[in-house]
C-alpha cells in the first residue's frame, strides 16, 4: 500500500486491515494542496529556514533518514517519520477507517 508517495504495506497485518493516513490540523491541510509527504517535509524545512543538517539535528534524526524522506523512498520507519512529523504537531498513525471490515479475535 502506498501513501504519499511511502510503500506503507508492512503495517497491514493479516488479520486486522487498515487504512492509513495524516492527521493535519485544517490549516496544514489548506497548505499540503497534493503535496507528497516528501514534498511538504522539505517545503516545510525550507518555510524555516533549515538546513537539512539542522532540522535534522532538530527532529532529532540522521541526516541520511531526512534525505530519504526529502527524495520519497518508499520504505521508512514510521517512528522516525513521526519524530520529523512532530515539529509539526503533526503524527502519520494506523486508522480503522471501516471497522465492519476488522475482524474480531
Amino acid at each position: 500500500m502506498r501513501f504519499l508517495g511511502i510503500d506503507l504495506g508492512y503495517l497491514m497485518t493479516s488479520r486486522i486491515k487498515q487504512e492509513i493516513f495524516i492527521i493535519f490540523v485544517p490549516e496544514e491541510v489548506s497548505k499540503m494542496n497534493n503535496l507528497s509527504l516528501n514534498e511538504y517535509v522539505k517545503s516545510k524545512r525550507k518555510s524555516l529556514g533549515l538546513s537539512r543538517e539542522e532540522f535534522a539535528l532538530k527532529a532529532g534524526v540522521g541526516l541520511r533518514f531526512l534525505r530519504e524522506l526529502e527524495q520519497g523512498k518508499e520504505t521508512l520507519k514510521m517512528d522516525k517519520v513521526n519524530q520529523v512529523l512532530k515539529l509539526f504537531g503533526m503524527q502519520l498513525g494506523a486508522v480503522p477507517m471501516d471497522r465492519n471490515n476488522l475482524i474480531e479475535p
